[in-house]
């Protein structure tokens, strides 16, 4: 199906939201006057997520293009951390409530709900709870009380971790033009077909394109407008980089020319090209795309100069594709996602010490594939040559023998939703190797001698907590260990948004 006009307005949303937010306690203060007296009080905040980025991510990035003695950038930031990121079942209390369910590892639309709106939900859902209620999101909230927004992405802007920002959806797959019910509808949540004029089984892109939730939009997925969107989007100020109508994609000359208080560039009808395809094939058209630190020094720009009555701005970045090539088992381009994104927090970065009065925060959502630097010259499932020796031969819990014999192969492999043909073949699990800036200069990548040993556990999100840093008025409270839905309220007080 096609929805053919809006079935909504921005002004019955935000006041249905706030209604909402003022039940549920979750934004009371989204239009209370500031507190001159909050410390932790910032002019801007820019929450950039590095999507599947856990730990080891990081860790690999750094030995990869800095060396094993060196930081990432992201590294450092005063402040540092660990976020939990567990998601809960459909119709699931809250943590502490009658009713709570978890599931330990959440994906990409839940992750987002639990820091843009600071509930839990089950994967899949965009800002709504477990139960399907809407719920305000940061965004929303900061745009109401006069703040500059913007959301940019390396994915399509339809998918969860932009969508979650600006869109309430009870399945994430309902991102249009064309849908369907059951991408868009779920019984097991509402009991009942919803009617099409529900914000929660309207098309993303239809509510993106008319609900003003993000002042500046840069990414991709531009197959997912068409031309009543490009209507929508100029009928409230936005100038529209390429063509949504033709579907021709912007490019980063656009993007560098574009001014005004709000603009829309999509620079692929899908997901932006990885960054390795564009490096190895700079003649290629996909190389007119912008690079993720372009698009977030553009953003900033724009935001920045075009701020007003005191108010400064909230901007979400995502570097998706570091989620999406560790769904697929490639070191490789991940590797240089991870780059792609540690330049966008130095661009970040290099704006708050200016600034001076700027949070920057900078996490993910969840762990992808997990992710391994392994002992060189091992092997995925690498077993012991013989068993370890035994010095307490005479306590039989510790007598046992391995309980799969040396070099088995697995019978089954992961059935990740991007693993490729070859899953299926253990032979195919083997590590891949990237030289350092501390090897010898002769050192290749792929090559044996290559000190960086790359494996993944499978082609799925993990469980695992993901790390943190920030920058800025209010880091301190980033410090240590913190739940994911914390990050609302402590990016909220920050705005001043959220009591």
């Amino acid at each position: 199906m096609r929805r053919s006009s809006p079935v909504f307005t921005s002004t019955t949303l935000v006041a249905a939201l706030v209604a909402t937010a003022a039940v549920t306690g979750l934004a009371g203060a989204a239009s209370a006057a500031p507190s001159t007296a909050n410390k932790d009080a910032a002019k801007n905040v820019i929450y950039l997520l590095g999507d599947g980025m856990g730990r080891t991510h990081v860790t690999a990035g750094r030995q990869r293009f800095y060396g094993a003695g060196a930081k990432m950038v992201m590294e450092t930031l005063p402040a540092q951390g660990h976020v939990s990121t567990y998601a809960v079942e459909r119709n699931s209390g809250q943590p502490g409530k009658a009713g709570f369910r978890p599931n330990l590892v959440t994906d990409s639309a839940s992750a987002a709900t639990a820091w843009s709106s600071g509930v839990k939900t089950y994967n899949a859902a965009l800002g709504v709870d477990a139960k399907g209620t809407v719920v305000p999101t940061l965004m929303e909230l900061a745009r109401q009380d006069g703040f500059r927004t913007g959301n940019v992405s390396t994915a399509e802007i339809t998918d969860a971790t932009p969508a979650g920002q600006m869109s309430h959806a009870l399945a994430r797959g309902c991102q249009g033009p064309l849908y369907s019910e059951s991408a868009c509808q779920d019984l097991e949540i509402t009991g009942e077909k919803l009617p099409t004029n529900d914000v929660r089984v309207t098309p993303i892109a239809d509510q993106i394109a008319r609900n003003g939730t993000a002042d500046v939009i840069l990414g991709g997925g531009l197959s997912r407008f068409d031309t009543s969107d490009e209507t929508a989007l100029k009928q409230q100020g936005y100038s529209v980089l390429g063509s949504v109508a033709d579907q021709r994609p912007a490019t980063k000359a656009d993007l560098a020319a574009a001014r005004g208080e709000k603009v829309f560039g999509l620079f692929n009808k899908g997901n932006l090209t990885v960054e390795k395809t564009k490096q190895d094939n700079p003649a290629a058209p996909q190389a007119q795309e912008p690079s993720l630190p372009e698009m977030t020094r553009k953003a900033i720009s724009l935001l920045g100069h075009n701020s007003t009555k005191g108010k400064g701005f909230y901007l979400q970045v995502e570097g998706a594709l570091i989620d999406k090539r560790s769904h697929a088992n490639d070191a490789a381009q991940t590797l240089a996602e991870i780059k792609a994104f540690d330049d966008s927090v130095a661009v970040a970065l290099a704006f708050a010490k200016r600034d001076g009065n700027t949070l920057v925060v900078v996490t993910a959502d969840h762990e992808c594939a997990g992710f391994n630097i392994v002992e060189k010259g091992t092997f995925t499932n690498a077993e012991a040559a013989t068993p370890p020796g035994n010095v307490d031969g005479g306590n039989t819990a510790n007598s046992s023998s391995p309980t799969r014999p040396r070099n088995a192969r697995d019978a089954t492999r992961s059935s990740g939703i991007i693993n490729g043909s070859g899953s299926a073949d253990a032979g195919n699990f083997a590590p891949a190797t990237f030289r350092t800036p501390d090897d010898a200069s002769d050192v290749t990548d792929g090559s044996p001698e290559a000190s960086l040993w790359l494996s993944y556990l499978s082609g799925n999100h993990t469980g695992a907590d993901v790390p943190i840093y920030a920058y800025g008025p209010g880091s301190g409270q980033l410090q240590g260990s913190v739940d994911n839905t914390a990050l609302f309220t402590i990016v909220g007080r920050a705005l001043r948004v959220v009591r």
